[in-house]
Formats: C-alpha cells, structure tokens, sequence
C-alpha cells in the first residue's frame, strides 16, 4: 500500500492562476488528515480523506471565514513522490494541481547517489 505521508510542495490552477501550497500529510492504513498552507488570503486548511491504492481523495476545509469545502482527487505517481489531479467546489468551480515530496527528502536521496559514488571511487 502506498504512504503518502510527509511534507508536499505543490501548485493548484484557478481560473489559469497558480498558487503554491505546501502539504502535511498523515496517513494510517487508508485514513488521511493533515494541514495545507496556502500561499494566498485563505491560508490554512484542514484536509481528511482516504488513500486507495494510488487514488487519493480529500476535503479541503479553510480555517478562516470561507464556507467552502474543496474536494480534491489525484493518482500517486508509482514512485510514490508525485500526485495529479483535479480539484472542485461543488461543481462551480474547478481546476488542476500537482504536488511533490517535500524537498527533505530529496536532499536524502541527493545524499545517498554521493555516498554510492564516493564508494565507487574508492
């Protein structure tokens, strides 16, 4: 089974307009919770949804003002660090977005070609 927990960097598209999120995500067994930030006005979000084999499913809920609940789907890439797919609000409004794993742990596996090169080497 797939975990997607961890941080995610991402971007969702809204009328053609970008904006860049940042994702913490926790999942146990096929149950996900966590918290997005956004990069705009609305900020913070709780998130719950469900993770089924490589489909993923949440609600966006912002902890501001706005009653608007965001529905987001997408598929986990198979090397399980990139997820595409669409977001809605109830029909009116919708858009795609894209998320990576956090930079983290690509700095670990930076870390681990050099230690296989370096052994390599020597």
């Amino acid at each position: 089974m797939a975990d997607i927990s961890g941080t995610w960097l991402g971007t969702y598209w809204q009328e053609g307009v970008p904006t860049r999120f940042e994702a913490t995500l926790i999942q146990s067994s096929n149950s996900l919770t966590g918290r997005i930030l956004d990069d705009n006005h609305l900020g913070e979000a709780d998130l719950t949804g469900e993770v089924i084999g490589r489909g993923v499913i949440f609600i966006k809920r912002y902890l501001t003002k706005s009653r608007h609940t965001i529905q987001y789907t997408g598929t986990l890439s198979e090397d399980e660090d990139y997820i595409q797919g669409e977001w809605s609000i109830k029909r009116q409004e919708s858009g795609s977005w894209e998320a990576r794993r956090s930079g983290d742990a690509l700095v670990a596996d930076f870390r681990a070609i050099l230690a296989k090169q370096l052994a390599i080497k020597n």
